[in-house]
Parts: C-alpha cells; structure tokens; sequence
C-alpha cells in the first residue's frame, strides 16, 4: 500500500518510523513528522497525544515484523538448530551491509531513553527483547531440557544485541558473522553434552 493511500494514524506512524530510525529519536521533532507525513500538527496531535506516544507507536510497530523475521530467516536456512540459529546472524549481517542501516531501533530507542525507565518505549522494547528471547527458549526446548534451553536463549541474546552495538560502533558487519560462529558453537556444545537432569 502507497503512503498516500494509508489511513492517516499510519501513515504518521510510517514517516515517524522512516525518521527516527535513520536519525533518533531526540533530533527528529514533531514538526518534521508531520511534514513527511504531509499532515498538520494539529492532525499529527490528534492522533497522538505526545511525541512520546508516537515513539511507542514506532516501536510497537516493528514488534512482530521483526520477530517474524527472525523466524523467517530461521526456517530459511538449512541444517540443525544450530545452524539455523548462525543463518539469522548471517542474515543481520547482509542487513547491516546495507548504506541505510542504522542498527537495532529498540536498542538505540533505550540509549536515548536510558534516564526514562517508565517511558512507554522502554517498555515495548523490552517486551520485544523477552518475546525474541521466549522464541528461542522454545527453539532450544526441541534439543535441550527447558531449564536449559532458557540459558542458552539469554546466552544467544547477549551475543545478538553485542553485535547490533559492535556492528554500530565499528561500521564492520563481519563482528555479526562471528557472533554467529559464536552462537553455533554454544548451542552445539549444549546439544552434543545433552540434557541436563536435575540432581537428585
């Protein structure tokens, strides 16, 4: 669907979206939303009350699109759990290749928001950190026993936002690739030792 053809609440959400990701959050004002949306302020205000309700709007927006992703590259690319998992970093990195990438939105969304906990943002980018997390941990679940499997997620996770900040700082995606290597390493050695039983 064309911009101009979506219903106005989106078609903000869509500019603010394109805005903000390329140049933050704080540098974007409400009226350049507004503009690239090619709306009045007043309209801009009527569907949102605050710029930082707009924010939330953004990230709300890239919660499943992102995680659907995730799953499509997962179930894209051939051979066990591990090397599906090392396929998403491959894929991030082809992504991270691209001129116009800027980077993770919910983490750079949290960096500038680090001195607000309680904002709105703060929360759905967490919530979108856990639901990627929770995805995994049932991955895992198929190869390894539950408690297990929820390490081996935040292991996996840790390595996946490291590179979102490496790849950012260094402008080099090949630190993606490796955290990838890193990953299908882990999970390996966690599949190849086996469940672990609870003592006794």
């Amino acid at each position: 669907m064309k911009p101009s053809t979506l219903p106005t609440r989106d078609r903000i959400v869509s500019a603010a979206a394109k805005l903000f990701y390329s140049e933050g959050i704080r540098a974007v004002s409400v009226d350049a939303v507004a503009e690239k949306a090619g709306v009045t302020k007043r309209t801009l205000y009527y569907h949102f009350a605050s710029k930082d309700d707009l924010i939330a709007a953004y990230l709300d927006g890239r919660d499943q699109p992102n995680l659907v992703l995730f799953k499509r590259w997962f179930s894209e690319t051939e051979g066990d759990v591990a090397d599906k998992v090392r396929g998403v970093f491959y894929a991030l990195a082809k992504s991270a290749r691209h001129p116009r990438w800027r980077g993770c939105g919910f983490l750079r969304t949290s960096g500038e928001l680090a001195n607000m906990p309680g904002h709105p943002a703060m929360k759905i980018a967490a919530a979108h950190k856990k639901r990627v997390e929770d995805w995994l941990g049932s991955v895992f679940e198929t190869a390894v026993l539950e408690p297990q499997a929820r390490l081996l997620a935040r292991q996996t996770i840790l390595l996946l936002d490291g590179s979102f900040a490496v790849v950012l700082l260094h402008r080099d995606p090949s630190y993606m690739e490796t955290a990838g290597e890193a990953a299908h390493s882990l999970i390996r050695n966690s599949v190849a030792v086996g469940p672990q039983l609870p003592l006794a």
